[in-house]
């Protein structure tokens, strides 16, 4: 299981929109570089990345080899209700992680 980082706030009022950040360690590799051995090392990428409010999609990016080892992604989203973000990140190898943050959201 990669280790990942997720940060957003704990509580925010309704309407407010708010930044998320995720972070998983990964190494993300291109499929084209050569190894020690001169051999090219097997692709392994993370393809896809989604985040769901309380299961309903607010967020998806589709992720290429060209994109840098342990991914980082910011996005903004409003806060609407209390309940839960549910962050799943897929790739090659069948990688497949998700994990949840709670948000509570004010009058």
């Amino acid at each position: 299981m990669a280790r990942t980082l997720i940060k957003l706030p704990a509580t925010a009022r309704r309407g407010e929109v708010i930044e998320i950040r995720t972070l998983i360690s990964h190494p993300m590799e291109t499929g084209y570089r050569p190894g020690a051995d001169g051999q090219v090392l097997p692709r392994n990428i993370i393809r896809r990345f989604s985040c769901r409010y309380n299961g309903e999609i607010v967020f998806s990016a589709e992720l290429f080899p060209a994109i840098a080892a342990n991914p980082n992604l910011i996005f903004f989203t409003v806060a609407t209700e209390s309940g839960k973000l549910t962050f799943t990140w897929e790739g090659d190898n069948n990688f497949s992680q998700t994990e949840s943050a709670e948000i509570t959201v004010t009058g």
